[in-house]
């Protein structure tokens, strides 16, 4: 006798994603950021890739919350600021599959996200908008702006750094292929 096939329940996670981690001299072991998330009170921590990118099960705290929250208490065990950025597995999906990516597919060149706190103000939108160039497009949808490359990253005279200071945000970057393989890998519950 067969037994039933039940269907395959996804619970629904979150991702931070974090910045300063494992880059200008701020290396941290995943185990140990694993071990500081669940300090939190974090459930199902999971690190992909070791650049600040931390899965867990899905927290009551509205994200603004759990975002400070998670950059305190990285602030007082590492030593320095890590500014962190959450968005659940839904938005992960939903920033993975949003047209802009359609540009790097079409060749166009490679295509990075900047995740935000919030979206960004009319004036910082017209600020960022002003810096496109033959080799730097921009799209701007919500908490994300879409940078396309038409150049390598060196070349660019574009960067992160020149982002956070002409616009007064914090961010932290993230590429085409490593937003794609997190919402293969923890689709929206």
């Amino acid at each position: 006798m067969t037994q039933p096939t039940l269907p395959v329940t996804t619970m629904p996670r979150q991702i931070a994603f974090l910045r300063a981690i494992n880059v200008g001299g701020h290396n941290v072991r995943m185990e140990d950021l694993r071990r500081h998330l669940s300090a939190l009170g974090l459930t199902g921590v999971e690190t992909f890739i070791a650049s600040g990118n931390v899965i867990f099960d899905r927290d009551e705290r509205p994200a603004l919350e759990l975002e400070q929250a998670i950059a305190l208490h990285l602030q007082q065990t590492l030593g320095y600021e890590v500014a962190t950025f959450v968005r659940s597995d839904a938005e992960v999906a939903a920033i993975a599959s949003h047209p802009a990516f359609e540009m790097a597919r079409a060749g166009s060149g490679p295509l990075a996200v900047c995740l935000l706190a919030q979206p960004m103000s009319p004036a910082q939108q017209a600020t960022l908008l002003a810096m496109r160039n033959e080799h730097d497009d921009f799209h701007i949808h919500g908490r994300e702006v879409y940078w396309l490359r038409r150049q390598q990253p060196s070349e660019s005279e574009f960067s992160n750094r020149l982002f956070e200071k002409t616009c007064k945000l914090k961010t932290t970057l993230r590429g085409i292929s490593t937003l794609q393989k997190l919402a293969a890998k923890y689709p929206a519950a």
